[in-house]
């Protein structure tokens, strides 16, 4: 169990990199910022890639609490599972940069998904950081999704409750499986937004 003090403080520090930040946050109802960046297995991988198709974008941090808390519950990998069944691409994306504890290397990266059965279309190294940047991205979890033109359509959490216990995902609204069919279909998203939480992406500096 996490401690409690560690996830207020935890949730705290997660409500500021949204609130403030240094990231410049990509807007809903606006073009999503193209990309190219490495996969996992060394690929080249642009968002341009996936034109003309739904894309989810995962923050994902292996060591961050509230990600373990969405995968050791494979909330996260049914959520996948769920997207990639109904056509849409699904992107993680690590952040993370090499001179943090939590840095894991491609390979590494690459077992962990594997071991905890994630279902994402590619896993991408984004160690410098500009794929997050161009987001906004400040938490892991952070959830993105963006539409078949090109147009960001959801950013946020990935569900509607804000702890580190597996036990309240039962109770919580999951934001992107709620979105997705509004979003294939063409659909005004009924909730665009939401505040995003979880642990603060460890940024490369500069």
């Amino acid at each position: 169990m996490i401690a409690r003090s560690f996830l207020r403080t935890t949730l705290a520090a997660a409500a500021l990199a949204v609130a403030g930040g240094a990231c410049a946050a990509a807007v809903v109802g606006q073009p999503a910022p193209a990309f190219t960046a490495t996969d996992v297995n060394g690929r080249s991988v642009s968002l341009a890639d996936f034109k003309g198709r739904t894309v989810v974008l995962e923050w994902v941090n292996p060591g961050c609490p509230f990600v373990r808390k969405h995968y050791d519950s494979r909330n996260m990998q049914n959520t996948q599972r769920s997207a990639v069944a109904q056509g849409a691409v699904w992107l993680a994306v690590n952040s993370t940069a090499e001179t943090s504890s939590d840095y894991r290397t491609p390979q590494a990266m690459a077992q962990w998904m594997q071991q905890h059965g994630a279902a994402a279309t590619a896993t991408l190294m984004d160690a410098d950081g500009r794929v997050g940047r161009a987001y906004g991205a400040r938490v892991t979890p952070h959830m993105y999704i963006i539409d078949a033109q090109g147009t960001l359509a959801y950013a946020g959490a990935i569900d509607s409750i804000p702890s580190g216990r597996i036990a309240d995902i039962e109770a919580a609204t999951n934001h992107v499986k709620q979105a997705l069919p509004e979003v294939i279909a063409g659909k005004p998203v009924a909730t665009p937004a939401t505040q995003a939480y979880g642990c603060m992406i460890k940024y490369a500096d500069g």
